[in-house]
């Protein structure tokens, strides 16, 4: 059945480049971390009217993207034995989710407070804010993307898979290559001879 491919152990073939959108989500993920860290830091004292709102959900999302593709890159190039599909996928369909409600949560924000609070002379710093988290946004929109693009090749690959021995990242639709300096057996079967008539001896009379 090809849904037994994401329960099977073992890394599913994938694209090699798909490494690359892994380091890609990581690195995003460092950018909204410091935007949202200095969102907090904009008006920490003020947390009686928003609490931690957005930039606090958008650090907890960023630490979290950071444990799960960094899980997934170290397994994938260095651990094959300890890679369960099962868990990945679930940890891969969380951060979409988490990315989805994080960067639409934070346009929702930025919105407001830049709709509102532009000309605010009490907290001027507002504006300031606000871009912050219109960045803030956008960046998690094109997080939000890569994660979908991930997920959806992560899927593909382990369908199209059952065998758990394929190891690394091959190119997708590939089986498993061989192992170097192994040289594929060969089955010799010996060949018929036929039977050769023997001499006839002649009688002695």
């Amino acid at each position: 059945m090809a849904l037994s491919g994401l329960t099977a152990p073992g890394v599913p073939p994938q694209p090699k480049w798909l490494l690359f959108i892994k380091g890609a989500i990581i690195l995003l993920a460092a950018a909204i971390l410091a935007l949202a860290a200095y969102a907090t830091s904009l008006y920490g004292d003020l947390s009686y009217y928003y609490s931690a709102g957005a930039p606090g959900y958008l650090l907890f999302v960023a630490i979290f993207s950071w444990i799960v593709y960094g899980t997934a890159i170290f397994l994938e190039l260095k651990a094959h034995h300890f890679y369960y599909r099962i868990a990945m996928l679930v940890a891969y369909i969380l951060t979409c989710i988490f990315w989805l409600s994080a960067w639409a949560w934070a346009a929702s924000w930025a919105s407001f407070v830049l709709a509102y609070y532009a000309n605010d002379f009490y907290y001027p710093g507002l504006h300031t804010f606000g871009s912050v988290m219109a960045a803030c946004a956008a960046l998690g929109a094109v997080t939000w993307v890569l994660c979908i693009i991930n997920l959806v090749f992560f899927i593909i690959g382990s369908v199209r898979n059952h065998d758990a021995t394929a190891p690394g990242n091959v190119e997708l639709g590939h089986g498993p290559k061989p192992a170097e300096g192994v040289q594929p057996q060969t089955t010799v079967y010996p060949q018929h001879q036929t039977a050769q008539p023997m001499p006839v001896q002649p009688q002695q009379v």
